[in-house]
Parts: structure tokens; sequence; C-alpha cells
């Protein structure tokens, strides 16, 4: 653990070994800024809510939506807003603390659950876990952004034997080298991890979401809200995604092993299959239509109108085409919910069983009307 790639450097930006949307644009965290606030509308206003962001990076995502919640103050002035990050890496947190709140946070006594307490800019309590499990319940607001697709996987082969899983071993012929090899029989997660309808030749598993997805389902069944899923990934189609970056270039994943951003695909298809039926689940689809219908565009020239300078206009018509040009993160990323079931039903047509009620609009999966 010591040794690991986010614990050591965690190189998000320019600098780093990858980018990520918030860092692109400001426009991508305030569009998730509003996804929220609409949803929070669409269920009649609590008196309360959470926003959980599990992995949050540099914090830029959250510094982003926090900048809506502060713009939107009248709306929210009778809601009780908290944030609650999901953080491992010490040294992630110390960014976070600082881009948010200015450096002006508390360690907590260990017996309780959050271990940093903080205040952002604007005045809402932000508080720092180390597990899911240790945030408080309640009416909650989940983002995952890049979130499920940097955790470990199991992958696995067909054969003429049945599944084999793949394996990591010492290469025996260039020392300090690693190398893939397929299990000789079947082995434990062969057994539980491969689904019996599963087509592909290769197949790659993340138990660890799926527990995290199980967690959220049953939160958001229990206590209401939301979870945005953001990330790389495929609806059960595609087979060897796993790579590394290391300088915004593709790496060899078992080189230098510590050393790279390890990464890959997220199954939206898994995920949904384990959420187990406990909420509705919407999507994925892609970032270009997410955000199309989250109304970028008119955002867009609203700030194109406010910039004095052709520079800024520049950058931002550069930072609009990498997040929504098919050939860069337009259709490489997706969105993906999980909703209570009865924010999908509609209210009024109860007494129709046999007649399907039609779909409440959510924000982003599907076109927006601008009142």
């Amino acid at each position: 653990p010591p040794q690991g790639y986010y614990t050591r450097r965690g190189g998000i930006g320019e600098s780093g070994d990858f980018i990520t949307s918030p860092e692109i644009s400001q426009v991508f965290g305030e569009l998730i800024g509003i996804w929220y606030i609409s949803e929070w509308i669409a269920t009649g206003k609590p008196k309360a809510f959470q926003l959980v962001e599990l992995g949050p990076g540099r914090g830029t995502l959250t510094d982003d939506i926090l900048r809506v919640f502060s713009q939107l103050a009248s709306l929210l002035s009778k809601c009780d807003v908290s944030i609650h990050l999901v953080e491992v890496s010490p040294k992630l947190s110390e960014i976070q603390a600082l881009m948010l709140t200015g450096g002006k946070v508390q360690s907590n006594p260990e017996e309780t659950s959050a271990y940093m307490k903080g205040m952002s800019k604007t005045g809402v309590p932000i508080f720092w876990y180390r597990d899911i499990q240790d945030v408080p319940p309640g009416y909650s607001f989940y983002l995952a952004h890049e979130f499920f697709d940097a955790l470990p996987i199991h992958k696995f082969q067909r054969t003429e034997k049945g599944w084999r899983e793949v394996l990591v071993d010492i290469d025996p012929e260039v020392p300090d080298q690693l190398r893939f090899v397929l299990s000789p029989s079947s082995t434990p997660a062969t057994e539980n991890f491969i689904q019996p309808e599963e087509t592909r030749d290769h197949v790659e598993v993340c138990p660890e979401a799926g527990v995290i997805i199980q967690r959220l389902a049953c939160r958001i069944e229990k206590d209401g809200g939301a979870a945005l899923v953001a990330d790389y990934g495929h609806d059960g189609t595609k087979t060897d995604t796993f790579r590394g970056f290391r300088n915004h270039k593709l790496h060899d994943v078992l080189r230098a092993p510590g050393t790279a951003d390890l990464t890959a695909d997220v199954d939206f298809s898994y995920l949904r299959k384990m959420t187990q039926g406990r909420t509705a689940t919407l999507g994925p689809i892609k970032q270009q239509e997410f955000l199309k219908n989250m109304g970028i565009d008119l955002r867009l020239q609203v700030l194109l109108q406010n910039s004095r300078d052709t520079a800024t206009q520049e950058q931002l018509r550069h930072s609009y085409d990498m997040l929504m040009n098919p050939k860069k993160m337009g259709d490489c990323f997706n969105f993906f919910a999980l909703l209570p079931h009865q924010r999908l039903a509609d209210p009024d047509k109860k007494q129709k069983p046999e007649s399907k009620p039609p779909l409440v609009p959510v924000a982003g999966f599907g076109e927006l009307v601008l009142k």
C-alpha cells in the first residue's frame, strides 16, 4: 500500500500522467452541479442533502459544483448542504483541502468516522472519510467521476478447457520483469465472477465496483437521493481494456508498477446487474449527449459573450472540443445514474396499472425543454 500510485503521487493534471474533464473545463462541473439541483427539485426539495464524492482527485469537480451551489444560494437557502469526500490518499486529501477550504481543516479524533473536516470558502461543511461505509446515512447525492476505472480487476480468458484467470507472474527469462500467465486450472474468481450467459472470450470483472454499487443502491433505496457515475466504459461489449498511462502516454501495465496510472473500462452492464434491482438505472449514455442535454452549448455561448480577450475564448472553444468531440472524450466517456424507483413512476397514473407510466424526465438523460 505505501508504494501505490495514488498514495505516492496520483498524477492528475497537465504535469501528471493523465487529465480529467473537470481539469479541462469548469463547465463540466457546473453542469453536474445543476444536475444535482434539478434532482433535488424533482424530489420535492428535501430539507437537507449530502453531496458524497468518491475519489475526488484534486477537488476540482467539487469546487465547480460548490460554485453553482453558491450562485443558486437563494434556491438552496432553506436546505442544509454538506460535502462528504471519500479519499484514501493522504497526499490527495491535502490537495483537496487546499483547493476547497484554503487549507483550513482540522484532523478529527480517531474514534470519529471522518478523519478530517473543514469549511468551504462559501461556508459549506466538508468531511473526509476513508470508506463509503463511514459516511453518515441520509438523503444523499453520490458522484463517482473516473473512480470505478481505477479499481482493481480480475481478467479471464476462455480456453478449450473452460475459463482461466489471467494472473501476473515473474518472467523466468528476464530478471525483474513481470508477465501475464493463464491459471493452470479454474480459480475461485473464475467460479464466482463469470456469468453463465457470458458470450465474450475475454472478460474483465471488478468485484470491488460491484460491492460499492450495491452499497450506493442500498443507501439510495433506504434514504433517497441519486448517484451519478461518469467514466470510460462500455455496456458489456468490450474485452481487454486494461492499460497504463504515464506522462499522458500509454504505458506497459507490467513495467515499473506503482509509477503509472492503471485503468480498465467500466462495465456498466455489470454495475446495473449489481444494483440487484434496488434502484432504477439510467444510461450509460455518451458524455457528448449528456452534456448537450444539460445545456453545454448555451453555457458556452454565455461564457464566450462574457469573455473579453480572444485567448480566453480560444481556450473555451478548445476545452469544449475536448469534452464533446467524439474522437476525444465525447464518445469514450459515459454517464450512468442510479435513482429510486419511485422517482421514475408518475404518481398521477396509479389507476391503470397495465399502462406503463411515462417517465418523469431526468436531466441529462433526455432532451430538456429550457424554460
